[in-house]
């Protein structure tokens, strides 16, 4: 092949390049209306009520759980089998993180090994867990929801792989990633190998409009211009320069050439998940055989950021593919067994699921903009491997 071929790759158009010029050439580089255009046509894409854009996803998760009030000696649950993000917020907090193994079929959150960790501590210790849309798999929240609203917890969708993803309740709606029907909020992420590329950028969904306000002051240093109290000086004596910082919050911006940039990315999102599950289709029909690949359900759509196949060869996969120009990917080292995470008791063996499947799993290239010539050159190296 004439270029390499990795796990991942960004496509930039001259859409995006005239958008982000637009914002170069004019009044704002940051704060200005770019960021708030974005939100809009995020929160229509997902159907969503509001969208908080920020600065990263691993910030909008960290903003999430503060909006969500948990606070030190709280505890959270997770997936082992994500990036180290998804604990990590709860951790910022200084929340305790616990795990629950994953399904060997879906790789996602087992919710019925979920509902036996809720049934062995009581009612009240756990504030919320954060179920992850692994390799783009919706994880069916509104199943999540009837096990955890009896233990009064909130849920937090990590969806950064996941825009334009949905799952099939028992009602027949389609209830897309970021939607919240069931969740309270839901957090993506725009690095750039994802479906959106900002560079760097993450964005917030909310349909809880007291969660949507305190969501926004956190991302501007907890100050407004709305809602004024007027503690210190009369409204009389103040002018349209007047702020008031009403709580303590950060830094976590979006500027307007990202969102400018994330926004033009926005209108090919459908066409990227179409040619994402086409890239898939193309995998599953020829590669059977070969290597084990995720449960596909007819009731969803994967919105596929990762395609992983399981070979007990990984290692040797992986140096033949490179040899070849072929650039695969292992998601994910299991969060618990991460030297950091030692020191709060987890070992090998507490999640056989998720260690078996780290094992073995292996990422395949997977980018809209792969060609046809590349994929089958990907596929035909593989059985090459194999034969």
């Amino acid at each position: 092949m004439a270029r390499s071929i990795p796990y991942g790759r960004q496509n930039i158009t001259q859409a995006d390049l005239d958008a982000v010029k637009d914002v170069l050439v004019s009044d704002f580089l940051t704060q200005g209306p770019a960021v708030a255009s974005f939100e809009t046509a995020f929160s229509k894409y997902v159907n969503a009520k509001h969208s908080v854009a920020v600065s990263n996803g691993t910030v909008a998760l960290h903003l999430a759980c503060l909006a969500l009030g948990l606070e030190k000696g709280d505890r959270v649950i997770t997936t082992p089998i994500t990036f180290a993000a998804s604990g990590n917020a709860a951790l910022y907090c200084g929340a305790e993180v616990y795990f629950v193994d994953i399904d060997p079929e879906t790789f996602v959150m087992d919710l019925d090994k979920l509902k036996n960790l809720l049934a062995s501590k009581p009612k009240g210790y756990f504030k919320g867990v954060i179920p992850v849309d692994f390799t783009g798999y919706p994880v069916n929240t509104e199943k999540l929801k009837h096990i955890v609203d009896s233990y009064d917890m909130w849920i937090l969708k990590d969806a950064c792989h996941a825009p334009g993803a949905y799952f099939t309740d028992s009602t027949g709606e389609k209830v897309f990633s970021g939607q919240n029907k069931y969740a309270d909020l839901t957090i993506f992420s725009f690095h750039p190998v994802k479906h959106i590329a900002c560079g760097e950028g993450g964005m917030i969904t909310a349909n809880d409009d007291k969660l949507f306000e305190d969501l926004s002051l956190l991302r501007t240093h907890g100050i407004t211009r709305t809602d004024l109290e007027y503690s210190a000086y009369s409204e009389e004596s103040q002018g349209a320069w007047y702020y008031e910082m009403q709580s303590l919050g950060y830094n976590c911006r979006l500027t307007d050439m990202q969102a400018a940039l994330g926004e033009s990315q926005l209108n090919r999102a459908e066409e990227g998940v179409a040619r994402r599950n086409e890239i898939a289709a193309y995998y599953r029909d020829n590669l059977v055989g070969v290597p084990m690949i995720q449960h596909k359900k007819d009731d969803s759509l994967n919105a596929h950021h990762l395609y992983v196949i399981q070979t007990e060869k990984r290692k040797d996969l992986y140096d033949f593919l490179r040899t070849k120009q072929i650039y695969t990917q292992v998601h994910y080292i299991p969060l618990h067994l991460m030297p950091f995470y030692s020191q709060f008791g987890w070992k090998k063996g507490d999640f056989p699921n998720a260690e078996s499947y780290y094992d073995q799993c292996l990422s395949l290239p997977m980018y809209p903009s792969i060609t046809d010539e590349e994929l089958a050159y990907v596929v035909e190296q593989i059985k090459l491997f194999y034969s």
